[in-house]
């Protein structure tokens, strides 16, 4: 393989993904795991992110940068948050010391907000690729997943930002709750979707009440897993709109993720008239990394 210039990680709670990169940012190779932060002890990091890029490394120290909760406090090393308003791409990294002398090791700090107290590591980084992508960029960026980010962007800087359960809520309640035996499959009902979110984006309060209409829709109705399904998810994210209003309202919003779910906030946004840029997020994390792996070369030399 080509010779690995640095490598770039992405460390969640659940999963790890690294890139091996190469001359000019281009990206050689590419390997993930499910060694996310939760599942780990403190010795546990090094190994886990070896059996990972060892394929990569050679005879000389390689830069991995990394970011995510491998900087949280139960992660490798604690990185301390910055507080907003900061620019994502001008932070200064921990460099804690490796057992193997093949790696060098940069863990970039997350963001931190006071009021209202609110937190990030990782989508830091996604918001770096924006600003990287396009300097002048002043408008919203949303992070739809398990826990949704509405970033504010301005003058190349984080001014503030706001953080909504919304995925681990669908999680909980189509896993755990009652509305597990209305929400079976995989099937998706469109119209089902657009309806809900018009009903909790108009009234929000009634919520907890719309939810159960679901499981009784479905023991006295037949009301199809597909059409719950579709339910329960326009229901909270209808309602997570109704909260980030004063974010979406009148603003540029981009919208970086899994493109299907993607494509469910942009169709949700375009009910309200908003109509949104829309990029992944492996493109945005990558040049959000690149972007900080530039900077700790400039500071280096």
């Amino acid at each position: 393989m080509t010779q690995t210039h640095w490598i770039a990680v992405d460390w969640g709670t659940s999963q790890l993904r690294a890139w091996a990169i190469g001359a000019g940012g281009v990206v050689l190779d590419k390997a993930d795991s499910a060694d996310g932060m939760g599942g780990l002890k403190q010795a546990d990091f090094e190994p886990a992110l070896l059996r990972l890029v060892d394929p990569w490394l050679g005879d000389t120290p390689t830069p991995v940068v990394a970011c995510g909760m491998v900087g949280a406090k139960q992660g490798w090393v604690e990185a301390p948050y910055r507080p907003v308003p900061c620019k994502p791409g001008e932070a200064t990294p921990i460099t804690p010391a490796t057992q193997d002398s093949r790696i060098r090791l940069h863990i970039l700090p997350g963001i931190s907000q006071a009021s209202p107290a609110d937190v990030m590591r990782g989508e830091e980084m996604q918001t770096a690729g924006v600003i990287a992508d396009n300097p002048a960029f002043d408008g919203i960026l949303c992070l739809p997943g398990t826990h949704t980010k509405w970033i504010h962007i301005s003058a190349e800087e984080i001014v503030s930002f706001r953080t909504a359960m919304t995925g681990e809520l669908f999680a909980l309640l189509s896993q755990r709750s009652v509305l597990r035996h209305s929400v079976g499959g995989d099937d998706f009902d469109r119209d089902a979707f657009d309806s809900a979110v018009g009903e909790t984006l108009s009234r929000p309060e009634r919520l907890a009440q719309s939810l159960f209409t679901i499981r009784a829709e479905g023991l006295l109705r037949d009301q199809s897993g597909a059409i719950g399904r579709a339910r329960l998810s326009g229901l909270l994210i209808g309602a997570e709109l109704a909260a980030a209003k004063p974010y979406w309202l009148g603003q540029q919003v981009l919208i970086g993720g899994a493109p299907a779910l993607v494509a469910l906030y942009a169709r949700a946004l375009e009910t309200q008239g908003v109509q949104c840029l829309t990029r992944d997020s492996e493109t945005l994390t990558l040049a959000g990394l690149r972007l900080a792996h530039a900077k700790l070369t400039e500071a280096e030399t």
